[in-house]
């Protein structure tokens, strides 16, 4: 039989008779290395290795249906080898068992490793797996650590000392593309959150509601590759202000926001949760909007691999994928919320009062106007990487001069937003991902077709390139 893998029904080529499958027996087969020169096997590709698991069932079955290799033999010249595997399928569940064998979980490259993430709920998958033992589940042991600021993120990441991270959904398109740091091949294999993100202004500007009437105003944003940068600019531009000469947005660590509005260094910020609640709990400041109302089911933050983490540890890879897209799962479910809400509180995940993080996971919530709102997709969590994200996140960038001249959006998209694999990864979990891999998004009413990025783009008035 044609390929890298020995035929089970072929006496010459049996997978029980040596390590190799080439030979009658492990004697023949230790003759003949001694008599041949060493090469090196070439790597197999995922068809090869469901080819191989497949034939090692099927050998498996055919052993321990006709016990020896003489009967086996003389079955096969009675009727045939087509004639004989049909005839084992139809007292054995061959289709099933070679399913489950190749879906069963593999050993792991690595099984301690390190991820960085900041202390928002953005994280929440991320941060919850750990205590509520996703990883452990998934086969590995995993030290979640606390991280300063997005450049930290970046560069520990870059520099390996972080074998995963998580990261702003712009972040793996900047670092593959080499906008703001040396091009590193880097992938985005599952969305940590949807929606979960807010416009939150000092209490001075209780009366300033209007957008119109920000000129001058002095914003912070958590990253300059962020999607909180792209929303903002695209809020104030839509409202004719120009975000680079109207307005000041400088980027600030999410834990610092809060300080620097109570300083009055910052007239308000577009950031993550729990910092915009984390405001209203200290009476310094007010949710102005939730960024769900700008773009409902927009991504925010992602689960993070550098490409060659995948060439060098798949097995470990594919697990840690496994465990980030079950916690999402859970944590997607709104009976789980308060549960999920205690767990991530701790001193050394949030380091937040669980009032605060309950609000925003529950949606609950004071906005510091005198009002309890009820929005229960305020934050909302959901893996799957649209690669029609990753095209919008790019013609902002484009838009705003972070990247520059022809850019191939699909291709990088598909690059960077590893849509096949959360969708395998889920369906082995039992989750149903999304039959395509782009789809039409509507931000402040405008129809964002990923077909057309560059139509897209120059359809705005305001805008660098």
């Amino acid at each position: 039989m044609a390929g890298p893998f020995a035929d089970p029904f072929d006496p010459k080529t049996a997978l029980w008779g040596c390590s190799c499958g080439r030979h009658a027996s492990q004697a023949e087969h230790d003759r003949a290395l001694a008599c041949e020169p060493v090469a090196a096997a070439p790597e197999p590709n995922a068809t090869d290795v469901e080819a191989l698991s497949a034939r090692i069932v099927e050998t498996a079955v055919t052993k321990a249906v006709f016990g020896t290799e003489a009967r086996r033999r003389a079955f096969l010249s009675l009727v045939g080898k087509a004639t004989a595997a049909s005839a084992l399928a139809t007292v054995f569940p061959l289709d099933a068992a070679k399913e489950a064998f190749a879906q069963a979980p593999r050993a792991v490259e690595k099984r301690n490793l390190k991820i960085g993430f900041i202390p928002i709920t953005c994280a929440t998958p991320i941060i919850m797996a750990h205590p509520m033992g996703f990883y452990a589940k998934h086969g590995l042991n995993v030290e979640v650590i606390r991280t300063a600021g997005w450049a930290v993120i970046r560069d520990r990441a870059i520099n390996r000392e972080y074998d995963a991270a998580h990261m702003l959904s712009p972040m793996p398109l900047a670092i593959t593309l080499g906008a703001g740091s040396n091009p590193i091949p880097w992938t985005m294999p599952a969305v940590e959150n949807i929606n979960g993100q807010a416009i939150t202004l000092a209490n001075k500007h209780r009366d300033r509601r209007d957008p119109k009437g920000w000129r001058g105003f002095r914003f912070a944003v958590p990253f300059d590759f962020s999607i909180h940068n792209y929303l903002l600019r695209y809020y104030v531009a839509e409202a004719g202000l120009d975000p680079d000469r109207d307005i000041q947005i400088r980027a600030v660590p999410p834990p610092e926001m809060v300080a620097n509005l109570r300083a009055d260094n910052i007239d308000g910020f577009l950031g993550p949760d729990p910092f915009n609640q984390r405001a209203v709990f200290d009476g310094v400041g007010f949710i102005h909007l939730l960024t769900r109302e700008l773009w409902d089911g927009h991504p925010c933050c992602a689960f993070a691999v550098s490409r060659a983490f995948i060439n060098d540890t798949p097995n470990t890879y594919h697990a840690l994928l496994r465990a980030i897209i079950e916690a999402t799962a859970y944590a997607s479910n709104p009976a789980n919320r308060r549960e999920v809400a205690a767990a991530i509180s701790a001193q050394n995940y949030l380091n937040q009062p669980v009032t605060v993080v309950e609000q925003v996971l529950t949606g609950t919530f004071a906005d510091g106007l005198g009002r309890v709102q009820r929005v229960p997709n305020r934050i909302d969590f959901d893996p799957f990487p649209w690669h029609s994200m990753a095209i919008w996140i790019l013609t902002q960038m484009k838009r705003w001069g972070q990247i520059r001249g022809d850019v191939n959006y699909a291709q990088i998209a598909e690059q960077v937003f590893l849509a096949t694999d959360t969708a395998k990864a889920m369906r082995e979990l039992g989750l149903r991902p999304p039959e395509q891999t782009t789809r039409t998004h509507v931000i402040m009413g405008r129809t964002f077709d990923p077909a057309d990025p560059e139509g897209y783009l120059a359809s705005f008035a305001i805008r660098r390139t």
